[in-house]
């Protein structure tokens, strides 16, 4: 990780420095491509004194940018929001959804720019500003996000990647004097982010009446993402079939990301159709939360009064946007039946990838369909003991010899007890020597991950100006399974006396 001179630094009397030159050049697909009713051109608002907070070198590798091209001035006015991809104009997209089960209307980009594609060593990558001023369709909003906001969202990518979970990525992190008024008085800054495409099941739903814009966003993300879907060669009459086909490859993505974020304990806090994305990428990190002790109903958004999208509801929840994407692919010809059959893959290959991950969480060979027992025992254990998520797991690895480290998070130890038994009966079954089982645990079991008051301290500290403690963090996110003498502080809940950190949707 890289840690920059917090120092402001100006951006107004930049030289336009190609940062990509020599590679196969800057462009804007989305732009290019698609008509013009599906973006708004707009310049972001960039940022006074904008400071270079912090800066993530391997996603940089991704763009195929250097150190030198990382300390160059242009680097900071590109993720400031007064620098441009050379020959490209920012933009604005334009989609709709529904939040919290109701249907929104017109949505889209309120205080994002979409800066454009450049190509890596390993692909094309799209380029967000996040927080970078208003658009047409920020409504109500100011555009900007608070530093608060965009360490959590910096960190947050980062702890997602180093636990091999699909999602967008933290680039940069530029911090400003700029107030901006939330709850209290903050002061605003940019997070830039890549993604192969930030297009979600909004952008689909958007154009649910209207055939022709509906079939040329279908055929760009067929052409860029899923070529593999394509049936036949004629677009028009085979576009409902392709239609269907890109539906079932996107609800086993977002199948297997569910179960994914219910293994580690991740909340999203926001899963409304628009922050769904079409790559079953883990998109737009709000009020979300790592549990610490563990509740099968957590609600980790205060905004979420209902707890619609508690931890247990969220492959539901999944399962119904996907739905909410069905429908909008009807204007294409789709016919129902044909659109169920492509939904209907969901809890199969949602159930084999929690299967699968609970069976190596829990240093098994294999799962078999009567542990499932054992699995639901476990959950009810740690929900009525309110044991913590991560050490639960973790500490399970060390439970063959001397148990009494993960006896300790639990409040009645005899419960604990009588489900290690069980627990230990099913090993004896498992031919796996101890040390191999404990070393294929601990790759898949982290130690660290961004719980909040670890994110808060961080966030504290970079109000302050000092990016040591995000530095620090992100270092350990990056492999959250190596445990790091003296890093004990990192791997533990927070204590009975610690602030709790309430989020919410202007988080």
């Amino acid at each position: 990780m890289r840690r920059t001179d917090p120092s402001p630094s100006r951006t107004d009397a930049l030289a336009p420095d190609d940062l990509f030159a020599g590679q196969a050049g800057a462009g804007c697909s989305f732009a290019q491509e698609l008509p013009p009713s599906f973006y708004t051109r707009v310049a972001p608002r960039h940022l006074r004194e904008p400071r270079l907070l912090h800066v993530n070198p391997a996603v940089a590798a991704l763009l195929g940018l250097d150190a030198a091209a990382l300390d160059a001035p242009a680097f900071l006015a590109l993720c400031a929001g007064s620098g441009r991809l050379p020959g490209v104009e920012p933009v604005a997209t334009v989609y709709s959804g529904h939040q919290f089960g109701v249907w929104a209307g017109q949505l889209g980009d309120g205080r994002a720019h979409l800066l454009g594609d450049v190509a890596g060593p390993q692909g094309r990558w799209e380029i967000q500003l996040k927080g970078s001023g208003r658009t047409p369709y920020s409504r109500m909003g100011d555009g900007w996000a608070v530093l608060r906001s965009s360490v959590r969202e910096y960190l947050a990518s980062q702890a997602m990647d180093g636990l091999g979970i699909p999602t967008t990525q933290a680039l940069a992190l530029v911090a400003s004097r700029d107030p901006v008024i939330r709850e209290t008085p903050e002061t605003a800054a940019v997070v830039t982010r890549i993604a192969p495409s930030f297009v979600r099941f909004g952008h689909f739903e958007h154009w649910a009446h209207s055939a022709i814009e509906q079939a040329a966003l279908l055929d760009y993300v067929v052409a860029h993402w899923f070529p593999d879907c394509r049936v036949g060669p004629s677009a028009d009459a085979d576009r409902p079939a392709t239609a269907c086909r890109l539906l079932a490859e996107v609800t086993r993505r977002t199948a297997r990301l569910m179960a994914q974020w219910q293994l580690v304990g991740f909340c999203h806090g926001v899963m409304n159709t628009d922050n769904m994305s079409m790559l079953g990428l883990t998109l737009d990190y709000g009020p979300y939360g790592f549990m610490d002790a563990f509740q099968a109903n957590h609600v980790c958004n205060h905004s979420d009064t209902l707890g619609r999208y508690a931890w247990n509801a969220q492959p539901a929840v999944a399962q119904w946007n996907l739905t909410r994407l069905a429908e909008s692919l009807q204007v294409l010809g789709c016919l129902a039946p044909d659109l169920e059959a492509a939904l209907a893959p969901f809890e199969s290959v949602f159930l084999q990838a929690y299967y699968a991950g609970m069976a190596q969480k829990f240093g098994l060979s294999d799962w078999r369909p009567e542990d499932a027992d054992l699995g639901n025992a476990w959950w009810k254990l740690l929900h009525e003991q309110r044991a913590d998520f991560t050490l639960a797991f973790r500490r399970l690895a060390d439970t063959d010899g001397d148990a009494r480290s993960w006896l300790d998070l639990f409040a009645d130890p005899q419960s604990a007890r009588q489900w290690l038994d069980r627990y230990q009966a099913r090993l004896a079954q498992d031919p796996r020597p101890q040390p191999d089982r404990k070393a294929a645990m601990d790759r898949v079991n982290p130690l660290y991950v961004l719980r909040n008051h670890l994110a808060q301290q961080a966030i504290q500290a970079a109000q302050q100006g000092d990016a040591s403690e995000i530095d620090r963090l992100m270092e350990r996110l990056q492999d959250p399974y190596a445990q790091r003498p003296g890093d004990e502080r990192y791997a533990q809940p927070p204590t009975a006396d610690t602030p709790p950190v309430a989020v919410s949707c202007s988080s």
